[in-house]
């Protein structure tokens, strides 16, 4: 049995780390409902976007777009979304996984410090790594999605695809692979913006009876507004993988938390008993004194 002095030193460690994975628990609850919020915000964008491109869609037969063109794919374009920091659980490992199902050429385009240390120790090949604030921007994401269009339309990859931990709820994050680029055709932007933007925004997504102008033409409203699109996607999927990363640290840390505490039931269990061993020593060592004497 270990000596008192060694239980009550790993009584303090212990109770030090609960205080500090506590403090943690309580600093990633408070990030997690200001992204999940973020995150819902951008839900109204979404049904307007949807009713835009829904009026356009019928008024634009024929679209020679960048962004439409099929091509043969011989090198995959990933953007990987992670976070910079660990103590997240297994949130960055589920990622991972999906990665390392790609077998095909790809190159990588990293949001986040962990994953671009995970392309680096995996040896694949690194276009960009771009960090990931708590404070997720349009103007930052923005500047990770014209590099990786910059690079589909030179040529450097043949799609643009996004790697990344959705959000579904506090307790369940879904490691993700969705194609960005090129885009089928104006009506799968249409049903995936009716996606986002939840049942409610389908239905008023839908066209209504009032003429509606748009200038210069509905050609070039619809050559602007599919850029928007791939930058909005990409916006809305950083806010998704920054609300599941506080919501994995936070679900990490109340774990370690409650495990700390259970650790130090047992440790002062454990101490009381040798605590109350040595007691018991010393009495029947006075006690055979006093009978020898």
């Amino acid at each position: 049995m270990a000596s008192t002095r060694d239980i009550r030193r790993r009584i303090k460690s212990v109770k030090n780390t609960r205080q500090i994975t506590k403090a943690m628990e309580l600093v990633a609850a408070s990030k997690m409902k200001k992204a999940q919020q973020a995150a819902l915000a951008g839900r109204p964008y979404a049904e307007l976007m949807a009713q835009m491109l829904a009026a356009l869609g019928p008024r634009v037969e024929e679209l020679q777009h960048p962004f439409l063109a099929k091509r043969e794919i011989r090198t995959r374009g990933i953007i990987l979304i992670t976070s910079d920091k660990g103590l997240c659980g297994p949130l960055n490992t589920n990622v991972f996984k999906l990665v390392t199902d790609i077998k095909t050429p790809a190159k990588y385009a990293v949001i986040g410090r962990k994953g671009a240390q995970f392309i680096a120790r995996t040896k694949r090949e690194l276009l960009a790594d771009f960090p990931a604030n708590d404070r997720t921007t349009f103007a930052d994401i923005r500047m990770v999605a014209e590099f990786m269009v910059k690079q589909f339309q030179e040529g450097a990859v043949d799609t643009v695809e996004v790697i990344w931990p959705r959000f579904r709820n506090t307790l369940v994050q879904v490691p993700t692979l969705m194609p960005l680029l090129p885009l089928s055709s104006v009506q799968a932007v249409i049903a995936d913006l009716h996606a986002d933007a939840g049942h409610a925004a389908a239905q008023a997504a839908r066209p209504s009876d009032s003429q509606m102008l748009f200038e210069p033409s509905a050609t070039g409203v619809l050559r602007a507004l599919l850029p928007l699109y791939v930058h909005r996607e990409l916006f809305q999927q950083a806010l998704d993988a920054k609300a599941s990363e506080h919501s994995a640290r936070m679900v990490a840390m109340k774990t370690a938390k409650d495990n700390a505490t259970k650790l130090l039931g047992d440790l002062t269990l454990e101490y009381n008993k040798a605590r109350q061993a040595g007691i018991t020593q010393e009495i029947l060592e006075i006690s055979a004194a006093a009978f020898a004497a």
